[in-house]
């Protein structure tokens, strides 16, 4: 019995460890990944906004591929919608750091290609609220966890015009097919394209700021407004 008790724990911990950090992966494959110049940081943390007073979370868009790996993490919100990145990161790099995003919860989705074999995890993360304004304890969740699924497609090669449009199968150890939430199923074919892109040097989740229609007008009519500055030609 208390093996058995044991065992459970472990796994509870196991789990708790799998949605906090991401997918842990063994060291031959993070010595490719390195190899392959591949960069993806899934992990996440609680930084406090001073201006705001609030506790957010902040997260980082990354990864890329070659022809045979990919790797690449990055979020949506928890409808599975687009987040706004708080800042684009370019680079003379390619398969890096593409986007940095703040906010008060947000579901992360990371994604490891082997050829034609896939890991996804799926997890979401939020900041309950604290008493005396103390530092939050990051809540973390699975909310779908796929091993070994299979798309027999080149996404990388000669089926790229695919991407964007398909994703992995995903079977249970019974040889059932395991479905993703619908919610999220368009963050999953996003990211799996993520993890064909090779040389990837942009975001493939995280999207623009929405222009505020109101303030551009503003903007607009002060420019029309504003006359043109004279110049003396005669004095150039």
């Amino acid at each position: 019995m208390k093996n058995t008790a044991t065992g459970q724990s472990r796994q509870v911990d196991q789990r708790e460890l799998l949605a906090r950090q991401g997918l842990r992966l063994p060291a031959v494959t993070l010595k490719h990944l390195r190899s392959a110049g591949i960069y993806c940081q899934p992990s996440i943390s609680i930084e406090h906004q001073h201006l705001a007073k609030r506790y957010v979370i902040r997260g980082v868009e990354s990864g890329g591929a070659v022809a045979e790996l990919g790797a690449y993490s990055s979020f949506v919100d928890e409808r599975g919608a687009a987040l706004s990145w708080l800042q684009r990161v370019d680079s003379i790099g390619v398969n890096g750091v593409h986007g940095i995003v703040v906010a008060p919860a947000f579901v992360r989705v990371q994604m490891l290609r082997i050829e034609r074999t896939y890991d996804l995890l799926i997890t979401r993360h939020c900041l309950p609220i604290s008493a005396n304004h103390q530092r939050p304890r990051l809540e973390s969740s699975i909310l779908f966890y796929g091993r070994r699924g299979s798309l027999e497609m080149e996404l990388w090669g000669k089926d790229a015009a695919f991407r964007g449009a398909v994703c992995p199968v995903f079977y249970s150890r019974s040889g059932e097919t395991f479905n993703l939430p619908h919610e999220f199923q368009t963050a999953a074919a996003r990211l799996t394209a993520a993890v064909a892109c090779t040389g990837c040097r942009h975001c493939h989740l995280l999207e623009p700021k929405p222009i505020d229609v109101d303030s551009a007008n503003d903007v607009s009519a002060t420019a029309q407004q504003t006359p043109p500055e004279r110049v003396d030609i005669g004095a150039v």
